[in-house]
């Protein structure tokens, strides 16, 4: 079977054919799948989110839908719904767009919060229940959520409980000139992704996931890990700390990148590298610490600054 690292090179660099210069934010999407996480991707209009999600698919060889969430998006819309036949005198189910592997859910925050909370037994059971009756996902199941960072009017903010099943937050930002050039060119005659193909088994994902949990992290690493929940918890500038699965977020997000960058152990860096990406969206700042020009960005980077990792009895 295909090692992680193998995997993870075969997908990146076939994407990138699609999305110039964002292999960091590829890379980050693939650890999101390989811990059965989501990602929110926050980032303004035209800046590749959705070619991003399906290029992804096209590369794993996995099923692909798209809701487009508006003020008047329902639930069943979401989920299914059963209908009646009459034929057969019976109710027949009739599966939503959340049965896929991966679901773009674009400009999730113009969802109201009715239809934002039908995704979260889907993102956290990988299951919904409708009319009473449990169905499973398949596998692998992945949310890409997408929301524009600058307009707010028409829109309903993600509540807390929604943002915690966020793996990660990321954006892709604005390209460099001469990738934006690079972008010109290749969308000069067709849209690279016509030509895009399948170069690995996606279905293969829950086998490599089972590979990620034997990434080592030492004893030393995870008291790191708890240090940093507990010193966003008792900060005098936020209202809400890490919970728990936010620690488990990191932990096992430090082991995918582990994984994908070829090592059988997480280092501090994987942690540090990921920290702001996982735990950014989770914190609320006090509203006078905002008044104040601070925001939970801020505030998170002095805490990995002032929070010191032991190794050996030495200070890092």
């Amino acid at each position: 079977m295909m090692d992680v690292q193998n995997f993870a090179k075969q997908v990146i660099d076939n994407v990138e054919r699609v999305i110039i210069g964002k292999r960091t934010t590829i890379e980050l999407v693939i650890v999101a799948m390989l811990c059965e996480g989501h990602v929110l991707l926050e980032d303004v209009p035209g800046s590749g989110k959705t070619m991003l999600a399906r290029s992804i698919a096209t590369s794993l060889g996995i099923s692909f839908k798209r809701i487009q969430c508006t003020p008047d998006l329902m639930p069943n819309d979401v989920t299914g719904v059963s209908i009646f036949n009459q034929k057969s005198n019976e109710f027949e189910f009739r599966p939503g767009p959340v049965f896929t592997h991966i679901l773009l859910a674009d400009e999730i925050n113009r969802a109201t919060p009715r239809a934002q909370s039908s995704l979260l037994e889907a993102m956290q059971e990988q299951q919904v229940t409708v009319d009473g009756t449990t169905r499973d996902l398949p596998r692998p199941f992945l949310v890409l959520a997408t929301q524009n960072p600058i307009e707010y009017e028409g829109t309903f903010p993600l509540p807390e409980a929604q943002l915690d099943r966020f793996l990660m937050r990321v954006s892709l930002g604005y390209p460099a000139a001469p990738e934006e050039r690079q972008i010109l060119i290749n969308l000069w005659r067709e849209h690279p992704i016509g030509r895009l193909e399948k170069v690995v088994d996606g279905l293969q994902l829950p086998k490599l996931q089972e590979q990620v949990w034997n990434v080592h992290v030492d004893e030393t690493l995870q008291e790191y890990i708890v240090a940093l929940a507990g010193a966003t918890r008792s900060s005098n500038e936020l209202a809400l700390g890490i919970s728990p699965r936010g620690s488990l977020a990191l932990f096992k997000a430090s082991q995918a990148l582990a994984a994908v960058r070829g090592r059988t152990h997480v280092i501090p860096d994987d942690i540090k590298y990921l920290a702001p990406i996982t735990l950014t969206h989770r914190l609320i700042a006090k509203p006078e610490v905002e008044l104040r020009g601070r925001n939970t960005k801020t505030i998170l980077q002095e805490i990995l600054e002032n929070t010191h990792l032991n190794l050996g009895g030495v200070e890092h």
